[in-house]
């Protein structure tokens, strides 16, 4: 049987092989609605199926969007992860995603090969972006929108949530509770200072005991930002012999853990111990007891991202519009804080 050709079509739905091309491409010229409904019936008619390779080849360019994330195990990530993924489709795209796990190396690599698969752009979400991950981008030319954090080794357009205004609600929400102080579950010593959520999410702790007059000395934990190390972390605070009264952490998975632990030393939370988190990943709902956390809409936040790595605008030199794009967090009160 004869391979079904993009003059095929045309010749079928009584239009040129350009407009086939604009009603399989979505673009870049629009189509009337009649005759898109031609181009789409002869495709069926037929069963042609575009030679995705060749367009590429033609193009220079996939139809793919490569994801760079730190670790898709970690339920934020995961969770943004996909929500790109549906943006993408939505946009006729499909993502690549590449785990760095928070090794610089790792993401020079997925920069490489994503690149040299003429990906139509790059979305990353980098922990601290070295100097050569950043040389590499600058050579490709490449299209590049930061999500979630905001390296200072370049300055690409970034989507960002309000993490210093979003943590900042939290505390205040804690402190209303009555508690003398609050104390704050932060980062590791690698933490970037700079462009990194936590590192806001610690700045966001500091102002609101700050404009409460209080301390911040000695008040805040060091931890990894998953569950199983902050765990850990937990039985060494919580079994001190200066057990805080509330904890903010700087990521849900950090308060799980910090749930758990509590669980353990049978210390009842909200009762002795109030928590907040950051994030609003699915399980803080079903935490025992629900978590009080921040939120913002990630599905609108991995649409901007899309959109943008999409724009044939990004790369025009000079051009400063929305360059950086924060979305607002807000308060989400369940039971940890002490909130019935």
């Amino acid at each position: 049987m004869a391979k079904v050709t993009r003059d095929d079509v045309a010749r079928l739905a009584g239009t040129s092989t350009a407009v086939v091309s604009y009603v399989i491409n979505n673009g870049p010229r629009p189509v009337a609605p009649a005759t898109r409904e031609r181009v789409l019936a002869a495709i069926k008619e037929l069963g042609y199926r575009p030679d995705r390779v060749a367009q590429a080849m033609a193009s220079r360019r996939t139809d793919l969007i490569g994801l760079i994330i730190p670790d898709a195990r970690q339920p934020f990530f995961g969770e943004m992860a996909h929500a790109v993924e549906q943006a993408a489709s939505e946009r006729g795209k499909m993502v690549l995603v590449g785990n760095t796990d928070y090794i610089g190396e790792r993401e020079v690599h997925y920069l490489r090969a994503f690149l040299g698969m003429r990906v139509s752009g790059l979305i990353l979400v980098s922990h601290a972006l070295n100097d050569l991950a950043a040389a590499e981008i600058d050579a490709w030319d490449a299209r590049v929108v930061l999500l979630h954090e905001r390296p200072e080794a370049i300055d690409d357009v970034a989507v960002v949530t309000d993490d210093l205004g979003g943590a900042q609600l939290a505390v205040r929400h804690l402190l209303e509770h009555g508690h003398p102080y609050v104390a704050c579950m932060g980062g590791t010593a690698d933490t970037p200072a700079v462009g990194d959520p936590v590192s806001d999410h610690v700045e966001g702790w500091k102002r609101a005991m700050e404009e409460a007059g209080l301390p911040t000395e000695g008040r805040l934990f060091e931890a990894p930002y998953n569950r199983y190390d902050a765990y850990r972390v937990g039985l060494e605070i919580l079994a001190g012999p200066q057990r805080p009264p509330a904890i903010f952490c700087s990521t849900d998975d950090q308060a799980i853990g910090l749930l758990r632990a509590a669980r353990e030393l049978r210390i009842d939370v909200p009762g002795e111990l109030a928590v907040a988190g950051f994030d609003d990943i699915k399980e803080a709902a079903l935490a025992d007891p629900p978590l009080t956390t921040v939120a913002s809409d990630r599905s609108a936040m991995a649409r901007a991202a899309v959109d943008l790595v999409l724009d044939d605008g990004l790369r025009v030199p000079g051009s400063r519009r929305e360059r950086l794009k924060t979305f607002p967090s807000r308060l989400l009160v369940r039971q940890s804080c002490g909130c019935s």
